[in-house]
């Protein structure tokens, strides 16, 4: 279908197609008043969409972990990462929005299964070594994923990216601060954050999406410059990162195949379990209907907040209208 729709795109409107792609070539941004393919925009409204549901959904395993932060420091930094990833999600639906989709539509294609958010959130999270692991591999990830980003030729998604892109670094290096931290500690405290590090390092390695070979949207989106890097050239590039962190703290990644190939100068690892990326994507990961429930229950109970908005802009509107008259 999507091929088709391509395909059906260059038959039709031939001359503005190549235009599209030559100003992207050149580095242009696309603003939302410029013409744009149906695919591009139907691409966009998937990633970026996907991307603010992720930052919402990512809230709630750490929400849990607000209160029973071992410090008041640690309560302060965690309140204030859980915020930040609020407006994540509002800069990016503030970015979909200017597509043609509105927030509430977003919303509902998500509680209702129809979009779906970051596998990685579909974890829970058992002890405090826990929200260490998610800030420094999950937010590697994303920074991984997210720095190029500030690059796409979608203007209004490439903007958000820069303030995003600045505080998950602030994320990431709390994370790591939180591993070093138990890895130095107790033995117990260090045990800790191994496990944490065995249960999050494969989940990590999916957030990049399955192997370029089995991704049905790289190749075009990377061509529209939506993407910037491919699946497997990010997840490589994760790796070889994350290493030789897990090295400075002590920590031992769980994977018998990682290796340094000295003559590539990358790090050969194993491949995480597709059949278990596909699972949890399709719904059966062990969080999947506590997460989807969380955010149903917020929606529901926020219709009140949101017919009172409506009713006193309704209202606003009305007398404005009589003013002018």
């Amino acid at each position: 279908m999507y091929a088709q729709m391509v395909k059906s795109e260059k038959a039709i409107g031939g001359p503005e197609l190549e235009t599209f792609q030559a100003r992207i070539d050149a580095g242009e941004k696309i603003e939302p008043k410029d013409w744009m393919p149906a695919g591009y925009r139907k691409t966009l409204i998937r990633q970026i969409s996907q991307h603010a549901h992720s930052e919402i959904v990512g809230q709630l395993p750490e929400g849990n972990w607000i209160t029973r932060a071992p410090t008041l420091e640690r309560k302060a930094i965690l309140l204030a990462k859980v915020q930040d990833e609020a407006g994540h999600g509002l800069y990016l639906y503030c970015a979909a929005e200017t597509l043609g989709v509105s927030r509430d539509k977003l919303t509902e294609m998500l509680l209702d299964g129809r979009m779906k958010y970051s596998s990685i959130f579909n974890y829970p999270t058992l002890t405090w070594a826990d929200m260490g692991a998610i800030g420094w591999l999950v937010d590697g990830a994303a920074i991984m994923n997210q720095v190029p980003l500030q690059r796409t030729s979608f203007g209004p998604y490439a903007r958000a990216m820069v303030r995003i892109c600045k505080e998950e670094s602030f994320h990431q290096r709390q994370g790591f601060d939180i591993m070093m931290k138990m890895a130095q500690g107790s033995a117990s405290q260090k045990r800790m954050a191994q496990d944490a590090l065995d249960r999050f390092w494969g989940p990590s390695l999916m957030m990049f999406g399955p192997p370029d070979t089995e991704s049905v949207h790289t190749e075009q989106s990377m061509k529209w410059q939506i993407k910037m890097n491919s699946n497997d050239e990010l997840r490589q590039k994760f790796v070889d990162q994350t290493v030789p962190q897990a090295d400075y703290l002590g920590l031992t990644i769980p994977d018998e195949n990682l290796r340094l190939n000295k003559k590539t100068g990358h790090y050969e690892f194993s491949e995480p379990d597709w059949n278990e990326f596909f699972e949890v994507l399709g719904g059966n990961g062990p969080c999947n209907s506590e997460r989807l429930a969380a955010r149903n229950k917020a929606w529901d109970d926020g219709k009140w907040v949101r017919d009172g908005m409506m009713e006193h802009a309704r209202k606003k509107a009305t007398k404005e209208s009589e003013v002018s008259e």
